[in-house]
């Protein structure tokens, strides 16, 4: 009998016992953890898609003859200088988001509060740049489905040829980078939320700031996501 108690015992003990996570990692960190995982796979397969029409094509647009523009300031002659001022922004809120984290591991709830703003802020900056951008390309005539006809032109002499492509890029490249900006939105919008209950005391009464770090694991991803994009589409 005893030596049932024992075994009893031991198996309470051991990592896999009810209550206890295997890999001593909190449960919300866990699952953001499996939520990106499969975001992940969802922006693979685009930029899969993406990459697999891009290389199998004789002919595709260049982008540093597409993103020649800074709205408002410069319609030619800049290549690939604003989505850098975009990505540099990015960059930066990723910066400040690592900094309310630790601010958080130090509980010290006005810097929280500061650097999440900061984050919020270079959010929606890069929302008002894409949203320039595509404005400025849709002036061009650069939209789902159609590409401006000098640039078709440019491509390659056989019309048929080059409008097939021009157009495949012109569809993937608004569909990726509109998936990713309702991401960067979607992002903004949880982190007022967060800010508000920092504002509010609630991560303070429970004495951690862990939903600050599960909220920066998000932010840091759409992050990572962007350089890939930056890369697919305005590098390659």
């Amino acid at each position: 009998m005893s030596a049932q108690v024992s075994s009893i015992d031991e198996l309470k003990t051991t990592p896999w016992a009810g209550g206890k996570s295997p890999f001593n990692v909190e449960y919300g960190k866990m699952m953001m953890w499996f939520f990106l995982l499969s975001d992940a796979f969802t922006f693979s397969s685009l930029l899969i898609a993406y990459g697999a029409l891009r290389f199998s094509s004789s002919t595709w647009p260049a982008a540093d003859l597409i993103f020649q523009s800074v709205p408002g300031m410069i319609d030619h002659g800049a290549p690939l200088v604003f989505v850098g001022l975009m990505t540099f922004i990015l960059i930066m809120s990723s910066v400040t988001m690592v900094l309310a984290v630790e601010a958080g591991h130090r509980m010290a709830k006005k810097e929280v509060v500061g650097w999440m703003i900061a984050t919020i802020i270079g959010g929606f900056m890069f929302l008002g740049c894409q949203a320039l951008e595509w404005t400025h390309l849709h002036h061009e005539g650069f939209w789902w489905g159609s590409i401006p006809h000098e640039l078709g032109e440019y491509f390659r002499k056989d019309e048929a040829v080059s409008v097939t492509s021009t157009h495949q890029f012109a569809n993937l490249f608004f569909t990726i980078t509109g998936f990713h900006g309702f991401h960067v939105f979607s992002g903004v919008v949880i982190n007022i939320i967060i800010t508000i209950n920092v504002l509010a005391g609630t991560y303070e009464k429970r004495g951690s700031y862990l939903m600050v770090e599960k909220v920066g694991l998000y932010w840091h991803f759409v992050d990572l996501v962007w350089v890939f994009v930056f890369t697919f589409f305005y590098l390659v």
